[in-house]
């Protein structure tokens, strides 16, 4: 279901998808999904496959940037918006007109909109639990960040990524994945050295440990893949299946990472 609200003195869209098991008098998980750069709505959620989720699953649009295709908060191509604060009214309202579990919402994205998941890390922790980057575009112009209580990550990007290149692109301020991972490292107080585990063909896992209150940092490596959302069946992004299903592993650490633990 497509809808609408006013923020920021702009009316702004979204898609919403209620789980089949929603109880309005039962609180209910939302996860927030944000698509990539020249995506819409729509596209993000047949690429994700979030609404097969058992939460409520909501679908931000974003507003043509400087390029004239739809963008995010953050990039150096993005509308002069503030998308931060779009984002906190329509979990407003969505509180508002829902039975919305408080401790249980997250946020995730692709490219651009991964990147904006990484700006809502740095801006509100304090209303969204954790947060799931995938191909992240964490550009500079994202700004600051400093938050007091970080808030959980879990990340994915493919060393095959031309479109936001694993080792980064100084030319357009892009840090590398190991440098961008150091620096959530840094901020959440957990050991400089993450464990790394062998998943199998190709893909690995590296988890930080002893981090500070409740922030945890898992990236996932994929070895080969490119600027997709990674995924065993062919999606919108790429016929060619990837070996690991991001989706349910998203979910997965959602579940584990509810605010106030």
């Amino acid at each position: 279901m497509s809808a609408t609200l006013r923020s920021g003195g702009r009316e702004r869209g979204y898609l919403i998808h209620l789980p089949s098991a929603y109880d309005a008098r039962r609180p209910s998980p939302l996860v927030l999904s944000f698509h990539g750069h020249h995506r819409t709505a729509h596209f993000q959620e047949r690429l994700t496959g979030m609404s097969a989720l058992p939460a409520i699953s909501v679908y931000p649009q974003g507003l043509p940037g400087t390029d004239g295709e739809t963008a995010w908060q953050g990039a150096p191509y993005s509308a002069p918006v503030d998308d931060v604060l779009f984002t906190s009214d329509l979990v407003s309202l969505l509180q508002q007109q829902l039975c919305v579990d408080a401790r249980r919402v997250y946020a995730a994205g692709k490219s651009n909109g991964g990147g904006f998941v990484g700006v809502l890390a740095c801006r509100m922790p304090d209303r969204i639990a954790a947060f799931a980057p995938v191909s992240g575009a964490f550009y500079p112009q994202s700004g600051p960040c400093g938050p007091t209580h970080p808030g959980p990550i879990v990340d994915f990007h493919g060393t095959a990524d031309t479109t936001i290149p694993y080792a980064g692109n100084p030319a357009k301020g892009l840090p590398s994945l190991p440098s961008w991972l150091a620096a959530w490292a840094g901020r959440g107080g957990c050991a400089p050295e993450p464990a790394v585990g062998d998943l199998g063909h190709g893909v690995t896992r590296e988890t930080w440990s002893g981090c500070n209150g409740r922030f945890a940092l898992v990236h996932h490596r994929i070895a080969g893949l490119g600027h997709t959302w990674p995924s065993t069946t062919p999606n919108a992004d790429s016929p060619t299946p990837a070996v690991i299903d991001a989706t349910p592993i998203i979910w997965r650490f959602f579940q584990d990472h509810p605010l106030g633990t």
